[in-house]
């Protein structure tokens, strides 16, 4: 389980097709610590398994295997060397909720439409489809690789969200551009809410 507080933006330091897997591979600095084999990474907000970890310097280098699933389901299939990617560490069981739930089980890719300054912030438009956008609501929680954000504006096929300076610069959108994929997360909650009422309408 995450929050969608990204700790940092890693860089891609390797993508290798294999027979079995997509080996792909992340430099990463305070996410690194602490990282054991078999343990987890939210990568754009998804969730992937430390298969080989190494050392460059100060920072971690941590390999993941991608079944083509994951692959052909996320933004991860545009990376190259150097992309950098949003890093986040599970929640621990003490740890500070600040952002929402966010599960590192990515429902659909997105595109930006619209990414520019406003002042000192930026404002992001993102196409989104159907499956995801059923559950964005205005002022409402969704992940946008990894970053939990809040809906502040709707349309039929897309959603707006506003990006603060801090965000800008921490986290992978700082690379982005029009056109880029995004890997999207809608809130848990919403998805319970629909299966609790479809329910009781059958019964």
């Amino acid at each position: 389980m995450f929050t969608g507080i990204v700790e940092e933006a890693g860089t891609v330091e390797k993508i290798k097709p294999t027979a079995k897997s997509i080996e792909l591979t992340v430099r990463a600095g305070v996410t690194g610590r602490g990282l054991k084999l078999g343990g987890s990474l939210a990568v754009n907000g998804c969730c992937l398994t430390a298969v080989k970890l190494g050392t460059r310097g100060k920072f971690k280098l941590a390999q993941f295997d991608l079944l083509q699933e994951t692959w052909r389901r996320t933004n991860l299939q545009h990376a190259h060397v150097g992309s950098l990617v949003n890093l986040e560490r599970p929640l621990r069981a003490d740890g500070e909720f600040g952002g929402h739930f966010v599960t590192g089980h990515i429902d659909g890719v997105g595109r930006i439409t619209r990414w520019e300054r406003a002042g000192q912030d930026h404002v992001l438009d993102i196409a989104a489809p159907a499956e995801v956008m059923r559950y964005i609501v205005f002022k409402g929680s969704v992940a946008v690789d990894g970053i939990s954000l809040t809906v502040a504006g709707v349309q039929k096929s897309g959603f707006r969200i506003w990006i603060i300076p801090h965000t800008y610069e921490i986290t992978a959108l700082c690379d982005r551009k029009v056109g880029d994929a995004v890997n999207l997360e809608a809130d848990l909650l919403g998805k319970y809410a629909e299966k609790f009422l479809a329910a009781r309408r059958r019964s």
